[in-house]
């Protein structure tokens, strides 16, 4: 610990952010850097606890508490707080394949866990976790690792998502020859289709792809594993297969939708915006949001992710209708806002949510498009654009069938491992733990990758972390 007074020192300074007004006409990044002489006083703030529960991992009552990743927190901090960034990457990247993702979109349960959060403020963890890699991009401290061999075995990584590149840069490490396949045009999964841009750059997700592949890592876009054939193919071919599609199926919204167009769900939305924006595709599944009135129906991450991107695509009006009351949400008597209703507030004026509410009805138009819903509480909203963003129910059945693998809501695999019932098929990510977060989805993939390399060569020198 360089400095055992720094939490008395200074205080949490987090990464600022350009103001909403202006952010909210673009899909660039909104967070700014902190100048290093700050970034280091933050640094020095993490105590080193004789405990770091920030470094746990745990779940407790359904919340996860620390990193699942078991990240070297304190380690790292302290090399920022002494300028040597180069010794924090080592760190950093010895226990977090892609700390440029989880440094821009994970709610952070290290902050949640950390002492230093007790009696004041955490420390700003994933800001810093988020500095160190792209200070080593910029500097060129990131270069290709290649394995000093090959061991001769192919495996084959179905869905290129955090998981699927997790498990595929660790086995690439130990010298496999790894090849991911990708149903979409691009790889990324939900880091390119799931994420808007603001909060996920796709540069950024394509910059670590073209590093992977340098280093070894074959992608092919473009095939859906779904189909029975290619399914056979796969498992002919390679080793070993291991299924990281996600669980992308998503929750019934309970609505009586049929003959009713205008109706659609988070993801399809998100992933038609970044299609629209980003890849500037002529045609896609979901409509704009552009001169239309919007609801969307849910909270969390893919709600608020809505409410962005429909505001940037230039909404009449956006409405975000929660569940639950707004006292279930307070916190020291306040509401907390995030980014998206920040940005709703500097466009419309007002917050965007009404708790306590849900759609009763929808109203349809004399051609059958949706013309606006009723509420619970009796009002009837316009709305040309119905967005249900209320969670997931499970993984893609076709590509279980396809495999062959027993499922539920999830994949079934062996207690506590990674092995589905069919012989040298596992499963990692959330089409084995269900919907979760990107940083439960890397450490799942690690931890596949380690049971796959002993599967292979019968035994394994990568840390499973769980």
């Amino acid at each position: 610990m360089g400095k055992p007074t720094g939490f008395l020192e200074y205080i949490r300074k987090d990464d600022p952010t350009r103001a909403p007004a202006q952010r909210v006409r673009d899909w660039e990044e909104f967070h700014i850097d902190l100048p290093d002489a700050v970034r280091e006083q933050q640094g020095s703030r993490c105590m080193n606890c004789g405990v770091p529960f920030c470094q746990t991992g745990m779940l407790y009552e359904g919340r996860t508490f620390g990193c699942p990743l078991h990240n070297l927190i304190p380690e790292w901090n302290d090399m920022i707080m002494s300028g040597n960034r180069s010794h924090a990457l080592s760190r950093l990247l010895k226990t977090n394949n892609f700390p440029e993702f989880t440094g821009r979109v994970c709610p952070a349960p290290c902050e949640q866990a950390c002492i230093c959060g007790i009696y004041g403020s955490s420390i700003t963890i994933r800001d810093n976790e988020l500095c160190v890699i792209e200070d080593a991009f910029a500097s060129g401290h990131m270069k290709r690792r290649r394995p000093p061999q090959w061991s001769g075995k192919k495996i084959c990584v179905v869905g290129s998502g955090p998981a699927g590149l997790a498990a595929a840069d660790q086995l690439n490490r130990r010298g496999h020859s790894v090849t991911v396949v990708e149903k979409e045009e691009h790889p990324g999964g939900l880091l390119t289709y799931g994420i808007p841009n603001m909060k996920l750059p796709k540069s950024v997700v394509q910059r670590r792809v073209d590093l992977m592949t340098d280093e070894g890592v074959s992608f092919v876009c473009g095939v859906d594993a779904a189909d029975p054939k290619t399914a056979r193919r796969l498992l002919a071919e390679y080793d070993a297969v291991i299924l990281c599609c996600g669980a992308g199926k998503p929750r019934p919204l309970g609505l009586d939708t049929q003959g009713v167009s205008g109706v659609f769900y988070g993801t399809e939305y998100l992933k038609a915006a970044v299609e629209r924006h980003i890849f500037k595709k002529a045609e896609t599944a979901a409509p704009s949001a552009q001169g239309r009135h919007v609801v969307i129906i849910g909270t969390g991450d893919t709600a608020s992710d809505c409410v962005a991107t429909a505001l940037r695509e230039g909404c009449v009006s956006v409405t975000q209708l929660v569940r639950r009351p707004e006292k279930d949400y307070l916190k020291d008597g306040q509401l907390p806002m995030d980014y998206a209703h920040e940005e709703a507030v500097a466009v419309t004026g007002h917050d965007p949510r009404r708790f306590g509410v849900q759609v009763k009805e929808l109203v349809r138009g004399e051609d059958g498009a949706l013309a606006g819903v009723v509420t619970t509480e009796g009002d009837t909203l316009p709305c040309q654009l119905l967005i249900g963003a209320t969670g997931f129910a499970g993984c893609r059945e076709d590509v279980c069938a396809a495999f062959g693998v027993e499922a539920d809501k999830t994949v079934r695999t062996a207690e506590g491992g990674y092995a589905t019932n069919v012989e040298k098929v596992f499963a990692a990510g959330d089409m084995r733990r269900g919907q979760s977060l990107v940083v439960w989805a890397i450490a799942e993939g690690r931890a596949a990758a380690a049971e796959v390399d002993e599967y292979l060569i019968g035994y394994t020198n990568l840390v499973r972390t769980m």
